[in-house]
């Protein structure tokens, strides 16, 4: 079966470079999009399609790959980021996405995990396999769910907090500025966390710049913050 490829990514450059890569294989029929809008559009038209994603780039989502995979479970998707933690990866594949590979994998990689998804197969690179492995987690072995595509649940004070998070600021700068106990803000971030799905507060930053509550060079990591 003839596969529409279609690729989404906010970079003209990644754009352009993975036509170039994978044009002797897909043929010169390779659609592009920079903005979610759009490819919405494009896809209720069209059908037998190959999606390969940059879900963390902006303007897309890990929620926007869910709310498309639940409306065309016949869609293949290969994700294409840079640097995912673990548990995103989980979270991406139990979404529906067939492979998971890094932006920093050689051409030869990428060539492979087409060749494999474009089949139907599962293909995650090896720094993902590792990655993965040390956590003690098998990625072929993750089963899809039917997940939700609405936003997570966040209440103002929540989203607030985030933001403090993200920005770099530790339980007591944002207890000070809130005017909230160093104990009640403790409790938002669990709960956060908890909403969330993540362990740690790299989760919630992560969260944060996904959501584009914040941008990447706006927030600093302190070391007393990464607990």
């Amino acid at each position: 079966m003839k596969r529409n490829i279609v690729i989404a990514d906010n970079s003209e450059l990644i754009l352009n470079g993975l036509r170039s890569i994978l044009q002797p294989l897909a043929g010169d029929g390779i659609v592009s999009f920079t903005k979610y809008a759009p490819l919405k559009e494009y896809l209720k038209a069209t059908k037998n399609i190959l999606l390969i994603i940059d879900y963390t780039s902006k303007g897309f989502s890990l929620n926007k790959v869910v709310e498309l995979k639940n409306k065309y479970p016949k869609m293949l998707v290969m994700a294409l980021t840079p640097y995912t933690n673990a548990q995103t990866i989980v979270q991406a594949v139990e979404a529906g996405i067939e492979s998971h590979i890094k932006k920093e994998c050689s051409v030869q990689e990428i060539k492979d995990a087409f060749n494999a998804t474009s089949c139907g197969t599962k293909f995650f690179c090896n720094d993902i396999v590792a990655q993965m492995r040390k956590e003690n987690i098998n990625p072929k072995n993750i089963s899809f769910k039917s997940l939700d595509p609405n936003p997570v649940s966040l209440s103002d004070r929540e989203l607030q907090i985030i933001r403090f998070i993200a920005e770099g600021y530790t339980n007591s700068q944002i207890a000070a500025i809130v005017y909230l106990s160093n104990h009640t803000v403790n409790t938002h971030r669990k709960n956060i966390m908890k909403k969330l799905g993540v362990n740690n507060t790299a989760g919630i930053v992560m969260y944060a710049v996904k959501e584009q509550m914040v941008t990447p060079n706006q927030f600093s990591f302190k070391k007393s913050n990464l607990v």
